[in-house]
């Protein structure tokens, strides 16, 4: 009876000391895609800031008119806003 009490807390050490190896290495994956996802919309917001560059610069470039031009910048506006509501969420 005691020698089947000695197997049994062996076999819960080496089933705990698996399980808290398995999740070392879930929290260390979860730490390298949490860190995957942070670069990714840093550059998700770097580029949306170039696509509002380019677009700004469009709208300048609209052949002189201003009404054109103002619309396209209102336009733009609206999306930048829209674009820090989502950020803020």
């Amino acid at each position: 009876m005691l020698e089947d009490l000695k197997q049994d807390i062996a076999r819960l050490i080496s089933l705990y000391e698996t399980e808290k190896n398995r999740a070392d290495s879930l929290s260390e994956a979860l730490s390298q895609e949490t860190q995957a996802t942070r670069i990714l919309r840093e550059q998700i917001v770097e580029l949306n800031r170039q696509i509002d560059n380019m677009k700004l610069s469009e709208a300048f470039k609209a052949g002189g008119d201003n009404i054109v031009a103002k619309e396209r910048i209102d336009k733009l506006i609206g999306e930048i806003d829209k674009c820090i509501r989502q950020l803020e969420k």
